[in-house]
Order: structure tokens, then sequence, then C-alpha cells
């Protein structure tokens, strides 16, 4: 039934939405926005997905900047996808990810930064990992600093799905031009992206699914390499708080010297006295030459 549209007539949920649609029991469609929201509130780190939304070409005139950008900056989740969607101004949207404080790194063996159905966008990543371990660690520091800011690490589509640039970007021009001024809101991705599919004659639809099963797989093999990064801190974790426990109850522990605690520090201490003797008696031979003694 949610794969009819047309019977089930989802809304497509972004973080605005989800409020609305739960209340009225509507069907829902999250965004990457929306997916990042749920994700981190229910201790999900990694997801996949096609592309990320962004900074739309001409954002000077419409300011259309995707709110998933906004919400990679506040929820600790890592995003697997083939960078921003195509229709997109890649430089702009990197720019707004860098002052979101958004981690982004292109998977694989340099940083160009995919451009979704191109291998190459002519725009560079930060970084660059080429192992789903090392995306792993990265993410798995972020965590254990509480950074609580997301991650992008963009998937060059295969090769052999892969769309020239040049061709690309002529044709997403192509169906900005055929766009009505007016449009604006959530039906401008949808319409352009429609419009990318006939103008290429459907080929890009099948880049698009292509690319949606490459980032899912190399989704999951991070996911894998982090649980078990985690689940070795835990085992880590417990060593150490059975140390800890041994060495409250007198036990040495094995492979270390027998002792009692050492430390380092100070302390400061306040006396205060108060004198018996009504009257009291100094001698002169301590005062200087520039002090009298004047009893009371």
């Amino acid at each position: 039934m949610l794969g009819d549209t047309k019977a089930s007539n989802p809304v497509k949920t972004s973080r605005r939405d989800l409020g609305y649609v739960i209340s009225n029991q509507l069907n829902g469609g999250t965004t990457v926005c929306g997916t990042i929201l749920v994700a981190d509130q229910v201790g999900i780190p990694v997801f996949a997905t096609g592309g990320i939304g962004g900074v739309h070409r001409g954002v000077e005139k419409t300011f259309d900047i995707s709110a998933d950008l906004v919400e990679l900056g506040k929820c600790g989740v890592a995003v697997i996808s083939s960078g921003v969607k195509s229709i997109l101004d890649i430089p702009k949207t990197l720019e707004y990810l860098e002052t979101q404080g958004v981690f982004v790194a292109t998977f694989g063996d340099n940083n160009e930064f995919p451009a979704f159905y191109s291998r190459k966008s002519g725009t560079k990543s930060p970084y660059f990992v080429d192992s789903a371990e090392k995306a792993a660690q990265i993410i798995k520091s972020a965590m254990d600093m509480s950074l609580k800011s997301g991650m992008l690490f963009a998937v060059p589509i295969p090769e052999e799905h892969a769309l020239p640039y040049e061709m690309m970007d002529k044709v997403i021009e192509q169906a900005l031009k055929s766009m009505d001024p007016l449009m604006e809101g959530k039906q401008v991705t949808p319409y352009l992206l429609s419009q990318v599919a006939k103008l290429t004659g459907g080929k890009s639809l099948e880049s698009n699914i292509a690319l949606i099963k490459n980032n899912a797989m190399v989704a999951a093999d991070i996911a894998v390499e982090l649980a078990k990064l985690r689940q070795s801190g835990r085992r880590e974790v417990s060593n150490m708080d059975k140390s800890v426990a041994r060495r409250l109850e007198g036990g040495a522990v094995e492979g270390q010297p027998k002792g009692g605690p050492v430390i380092i520090g100070g302390s400061n201490l306040d006396c205060n006295a108060m004198l018996a003797a009504k009257n009291i008696e100094v001698s002169r031979q301590l005062l200087s030459k520039r002090h009298q003694w004047m009893p009371l």
C-alpha cells in the first residue's frame, strides 16, 4: 500500500512536518533531515541515502537551502551518500556544511567530491577516507568527544553506472529553464529530478538506483566496523572497572607491583588562636628602633 502513492498519499516529511504528520496519522516519507532526526533519537549512528539536499542554484534569488544541511549540523549521525543531488550548487553546499561544523570526506582514494550521477564535480572535499575501518574510527572518535554534529561521507557512483559530468550539467540547466518561476518549496526537487530523467531517456534513474545500492553496501561495511570498535571499547571499560574494584578491595592487579596509593597535591590549614592571659608583657628588645611600644 505504501508503494502506491495515490492510495497512501504520502507527505514529504522533514523536521518541521513530523508533528503534523504524526498528529494527523498520515503517511510520510522522511527527507534526509527527517531521517537524521529520527536516527539520532533512536541511536542509529549511520545511514545511507542517494544524495542529500543542499544549496539550490540561484540561491541568491530564492534563498532555497535544504534543511538537511542544518540538521547535519545538529545531530551526530553519519550520512553515506553520493554527495548532494546533482541539481544543486555543490561548492556553496560544501561552504554551508563547513559553517555548520559538518565533517565532509570523499570515500575513495582521492578528495574529488562526486556529483551524484558523475564521479567528479571539479570540487574538492576537505578530506578523503579509503576504507570502512578508517571511516568507522572517525565516527567513533567524534562520538567519544560528544561533538553532536553530523558527518557526510560522499561515495562516488560506480564507474560503470556513471554519466559524464558535462552532459549532466547541461541537462540540469535545461531542466531549470523549463521550471515554472512560481514553483517553490517541496515541488522543486521532484520536478527537476523527473525532468532530468526524461531528458536522459531514463539513464539518470538507472544510475540513481545503482548508486543507492552501492551507498547501502558502503554504509553497511562502515556500520559493522563501527560496531566492532564500540564493542571493543565496552570491553576495555569493563576491564578498567574490574581493575578499579580490585584496587578498592585491596588486591593487586596482575602484573603490577603491590603498594599503597601515592597522592600528589597540597592542602591549606587555617589556625585560629585565643589567648587566655589578660595582660601581655612584651620585651622592648623585640621592638625595632622605628617602633615604640604603646600599652592598651
